[in-house]
């Protein structure tokens, strides 16, 4: 597959930045503002992790970013900060000073990549931001819209519409082709259910095909899928991801990077921790802290425990190789914060191919091999 480059906002530890790499993507740059999360990214690198090889690691306010220099790059990615929008965060989204939405669809306007990959939380598509969020989509497809800043965001939305009614299907300027999509990780093999929204674009004056990818597991005790006929691989399970971890302690293991026991885990009402047979509940970095429940292990016996840093790695598909920085509650919010990197690396795949012209058969019938031959 040709080389292809990239940069991406709002890096936070790099499970994002990981899985493209995976997909055939090769970083110019990445930005972050969070202090632990910029010390991961650059001790990583400094350990020649080689998906952060010859890579700018920024720690920037990407407000304050020229953008234009990266003008040629093939991908612009990174995850809005997705707190304006879900429950944890608060959900004040548009009216939230966090919504970096604008600054994502600057970057497009500035770099005009080939293509570009924005995630966020599934919280983005509840009915009370809708309107928002097909501004933010026509904001994507016409990137240098000028956007009023006298005027309100729906009035803006507005103004949008009628200049896509105006020019209809005609490639005015920059345009791109924008594909909405939410997705559960646990249905593409990663041992976790972790809902996440992409935004997908293709600049339109390139004849790309592209869909998106379609689930390669599912849970094979529903009668639904057993009555559907499609063939799944069975979901991975919190047990599937850390069976091979010993038990931690409040020793520091010479062997595990980042898997100390960590005390204090406690159940309280909707709040109970993962079961060992089910994929994972969705790690979260919480408003203030790291909610207990979220990151426990549910026992057969009814005890919990917290995950450790390690096991919370590996459920979100990080490498063993892969260290983080900060104290347990800081390298907890590091990955509550993080894109599955196996997620990432199948997105981003599927953009590769498009992008090298690779037939979208071809990918799929790769995946139904797969399927076939776990």
């Amino acid at each position: 597959m040709k080389q292809l480059s990239s940069i991406e906002l709002f890096s936070g530890a790099g499970g994002l930045a990981l899985g493209l790499h995976a997909a055939g993507f090769r970083h110019s740059a990445l930005y972050e503002w969070n202090s632990s999360a910029v010390e991961t990214l650059r001790y990583n690198q400094k350990m020649r992790h080689e998906s952060l090889t010859d890579c700018e690691i920024s720690r920037a306010d990407v407000r304050d970013v020229d953008f234009r220099k990266y003008r040629g790059v093939d991908l612009v990615a990174g995850g809005p900060p997705c707190q304006p929008f879900s429950m944890g965060g608060k959900a004040a989204g548009m009216n939230d000073v966090r919504d970096m939405f604008p600054q994502a669809i600057r970057a497009v306007a500035e770099v005009q990549p080939r293509a570009f990959i924005f995630e966020n939380v599934r919280g983005l598509l509840r009915p009370a931001f809708s309107n928002y969020v097909e501004y933010i989509r026509l904001q994507m497809e016409f990137p240098e819209f000028p956007v009023s800043g006298n005027a309100s965001w729906d009035q803006n939305l507005a103004r949008l519409q009628r200049h896509k009614e105006r020019i209809g299907k005609a490639v005015d300027g920059l345009r791109y082709r924008v594909h909405l999509h939410q997705a559960n990780a646990a249905d593409y093999g990663v041992p976790q259910h972790r809902h996440r929204v992409f935004f997908i674009g293709f600049r339109a004056d390139l004849p790309t095909k592209w869909f998106f990818p379609k689930p390669t597991h599912a849970d094979l005790s529903s009668s639904t899928i057993r009555k559907s006929g499609q063939k799944f691989l069975p979901w991975q399970t919190l047990q599937d991801a850390i069976n091979d971890l010993p038990e931690p302690t409040s020793r520091i293991s010479k062997k595990w990077q980042n898997h100390l026991l960590q005390s204090g885990a406690k159940s309280y009402p909707g709040h109970t921790g993962s079961p060992l047979d089910r994929p994972a509940k969705a790690l979260k970095a919480g408003a203030h802290g790291v909610p207990g429940g979220e990151n426990m292990i549910l026992f057969p016996d009814g005890t919990v425990r917290y995950l450790t840093v390690r096991e919370s790695a590996r459920v979100q598909t990080f490498p063993d190789d892969y260290v983080f920085l900060g104290s347990w509650t800081e390298a907890m919010r590091q990955l509550g914060n993080a894109v599955p990197m196996k997620l990432a690396e199948i997105v981003g795949r599927s953009v590769a191919q498009a992008l090298t012209g690779q037939d979208a058969k071809k990918h799929q019938a790769s995946r139904d091999e797969a399927i076939q031959s776990p």
